[in-house]
């Protein structure tokens, strides 16, 4: 399978979900579209998979290259019916361009913290194999506050309504992060913006212990990505 991948900062990349790929023997294209790379020919692709980054769906005048990604995106799902795996800034690039709604937080959600599996998410065959109650990674401003058309909610907390979503039969998105290594914590935590939002959430203190906190569940959410990949891969027939 050829998967294609876009990216909007090079510490924002698939993590443990490229691990898994490149072990089944499945070829990479990523596309770093702060870099200025551009978008390929869609149909050379078989998933497309978009990932975080520090910017909002909305800055357009400030990273043009948002207009020519989510017309990719709403061709890809819409057009091409291709299946689709949103990471984050991904989830909310994916509900902005079919129509629904991107908004700032009232306050950023970052670092541990458990999501629930709606009756949606519980009856999905994404979620196989995994408790209805979910720890995650959280690093976000933003939320989709509006569903598009046709989407589900498949896991919510008191947060962020809208922590994972599906639209049509293969396009998912999920604000947490499932995507993280044992590098994710520290690399982010060198990006201005991601440390700003970690210690205005969780205060100097609690902020510089989230990476010894993350480190001691890494091998559960592991083996969470590793299912939900299982799971994905056996949805879209691969």
């Amino acid at each position: 399978m050829r998967i294609l991948i876009f990216q909007h900062l090079a510490v924002e990349h698939a993590g443990v979900f490229a691990d898994f790929w490149r072990e089944a023997g499945h070829q990479m294209k990523i596309v770093e579209l702060d870099e200025g790379e551009p978008i390929p020919a869609l149909e050379d692709f078989d998933l497309l998979t978009v990932m975080g980054g520090p910017m909002d769906v909305w800055q357009e005048d400030i990273h043009p290259w948002l207009v020519p990604e989510k017309a990719a995106i709403r061709r890809w799902v819409r057009e091409l019916e291709r299946p689709y795996l949103g990471i984050c800034l991904g989830h909310q690039l994916l509900a902005d361009a079919l129509g629904g709604k991107v908004s700032l937080m009232a306050r950023p959600e970052v670092g541990l913290a458990k999501v629930e599996l709606t009756a949606s998410g519980r009856g999905d065959p994404l979620f196989n194999g995994l408790e209805p109650t979910l720890e995650t990674l959280q690093w976000h401003g933003a939320e989709v506050s509006v569903l598009p058309d046709h989407a589900h909610v498949l896991a919510a907390n008191a947060a962020c309504p809208i922590q994972a979503m599906r639209w049509g039969n293969r396009a998912y998105g999920f604000q947490y992060h499932m995507e993280i290594t044992d590098r994710t914590v520290g690399d982010w935590e060198r990006i201005p913006e991601y440390k700003a939002s970690l210690e205005k959430a969780l205060g100097i203190e609690e902020a510089a212990g989230l990476s010894s906190a993350v480190a001691s569940r890494l091998a559960a959410f592991g083996q969470a990505a590793q299912r939900i990949n299982a799971n994905f891969m056996a949805s879209i027939g691969r």
